[in-house]
């Protein structure tokens, strides 16, 4: 059974009290270790990662803590090859089941963003700004 770090524990501060359950909930059951890479994201952080390419939006559940980007573990190394992300999605899609928590992940969109996961917007709907 794999936890959480206190540098993971710390990115999880604003994050929706759900999301963070299931993410633990996940590391419990996973076949790999993952760490939090990005919780709760400012404005200004949203748009760097606009501008660079590296998200499609403005509107970031991330803004609200509604959003959560993972890393895998392997051998003690942080993976970024999509394969990699599988077992986390496995885990975090199970842990969602389990507790009734339903979720998303970006792995399944077009534009596929593996380390993406989020809270389903049709059950936990926010405005964004």
């Amino acid at each position: 059974m794999f936890t959480l770090s206190p540098r993971s524990e710390k990115r999880l501060e604003g994050v929706h009290a759900d999301l963070v359950k299931v993410v633990r909930r996940a590391l419990e059951v996973s076949e790999c270790d993952f760490g939090v890479v990005e919780g709760l994201r400012s404005q200004e952080r949203q748009a760097e990662l606009l501008a660079s390419g590296k998200s499609k939006t403005i509107h970031s559940r991330h803004l609200t803590g509604h959003a959560v980007d993972l890393v895998p573990f392997v051998g003690g190394e942080a993976k970024w090859e999509f394969e990699y992300f599988k077992p986390i999605s496995r885990a975090m899609l199970a842990a969602s089941k389990e507790l009734l928590i339903p979720i998303v992940w970006g792995g399944n969109w077009t534009f596929r963003d593996g380390p993406h996961f989020e809270l389903a917007w049709s059950s936990y709907p926010v405005k964004l700004t």
